[in-house]
């Protein structure tokens, strides 16, 4: 049976208590540079929490030193529990996550990456038998390649979410796991952070998957996927997909014809890409149960070993654009003066807002939606 590592966790793509309880803000807290609502905030009901959560812990064998280290400092996250509530479930169409996935940047960066860190990649494959590349791409995917691995305290993080009780009995499981990693002295309660639900390190191991598959690859008594040394985060990628089944020299799959390997077809977005994918591509997807995430992974992974983008298209977006109109519209409201944040043909958050302002400077309605309509009306 495969072990997923995300199991019950929140997806893409994560960031002591009882010292909170007289309602001060840490001053290491509040000059962390995190957002106000992931500063330890005062909560007597979270406080009474912790209190009985001390006893459980206690009799799973965590001694009051390591519980004392770790809650100094630590406390109740507002914000934690406000991203986790207001998770809003919307489905990115695989264009558009490709165009995040494996962008020119990202592909750019992975390729350095890869060369940067050669000599341990390689090494890392032939202990595991888990292809360089492949892990190198779930490392951008996760972390940017180490640029984005959270700042939030884990231990505020999970106990929040345990306290919190929407899904209490998972995170209360990953705060003993996260309280374990401490007591066996892999890292110090000062440098155990991570996403906000608690994802941790270079390629974001929650803290009980942290437990089954991080490994100490640099041999020096720890294991250590903290550290600006990505070698034991890279290392336990690849022990995690090889204990899940990956079959070293398989390909994960491919475009059709784009020199796809023989398996099981998918077409994630219809009048888009087809691909052929194998038993590796399932194995990717037990990192993240998604067919976007592996075939993001699988594509980067391809790119980053020097292959080019894929050679099918994808069909106009239900406002009738397709990329390059997209990239243009973006393109045209910032020469206006409208900042989009960038043009990569993905409308988030800030290109909406730059049309609904451009609408609203027309005596339009503030729909924030895109049209042909509009994309004419910014002219050349």
């Amino acid at each position: 049976m495969l072990v997923t590592r995300r199991s019950a966790m929140v997806g893409l793509g994560a960031f002591g208590l009882v010292a909170c309880s007289s309602g001060a803000v840490p001053k290491a807290a509040a000059a962390s540079g995190l957002p106000a609502d992931l500063r330890p905030a005062p909560n007597a009901g979270y406080d009474a929490w912790v209190a009985s959560f001390r006893g459980r812990a206690g009799r799973q064998g965590i001694s009051d030193t390591t519980l004392n280290a770790a809650f100094r400092g630590t406390g109740y996250l507002p914000g934690v529990v406000t991203r986790d509530r207001n998770q809003v479930e919307f489905s990115r169409t695989l264009e558009d996550y490709l165009s995040i996935a494996t962008s020119d940047e990202r592909v750019a960066k992975g390729r350095a990456a890869f060369e940067r860190h050669r000599s341990t990649l390689a090494a890392v494959e032939a202990r595991y038998g888990v292809e360089a590349e492949v892990v190198t791409a779930i490392w951008g995917l996760e972390s940017f390649f180490g640029e984005r691995r959270g700042d939030v305290p884990v231990v505020s993080a999970t106990s929040t979410l345990a306290y919190d009780g929407r899904r209490g009995a998972f995170f209360e499981k990953q705060l003993v796991a996260a309280l374990r990693i401490l007591q066996s002295g892999d890292t110090t309660a000062g440098n155990l952070k991570g996403s906000w639900a608690g994802a941790m390190g270079h390629t974001q191991f929650i803290p009980t998957s942290y437990q089954a598959f991080a490994v100490d690859f640099n041999g020096d008594g720890r294991r250590d996927i903290w550290s600006n040394d990505p070698a034991d985060s890279l290392a336990s990628t690849a022990a995690y997909l090889s204990r899940n089944g990956w079959t070293k020299g398989r390909k994960w799959g491919g475009e059709v014809g784009n020199g796809a390997p023989a398996g099981s077809i998918l077409q994630p977005q219809a009048g888009g890409p087809r691909f052929s994918v194998t038993s590796n591509f399932r194995v990717i997807k037990t990192y993240n149960n998604s067919d976007s995430y592996a075939i993001g992974v699988g594509h980067l992974a391809d790119r980053i070993a020097g292959g080019g983008p894929l050679r099918g298209s994808f069909p106009p977006d239900k406002f009738g654009l397709t990329k390059d109109d997209r990239i243009t519209l973006q393109k045209r409201l910032t020469g206006r003066g409208f900042d989009t944040g960038g043009a990569d043909g993905v409308l988030g958050k800030k290109s909406r807002a730059a049309i609904s302002a451009y609408q609203s400077s027309l005596g339009q309605a503030a729909t924030g939606d895109p049209s042909v309509a509009l994309l004419r009306s910014l002219g050349g």
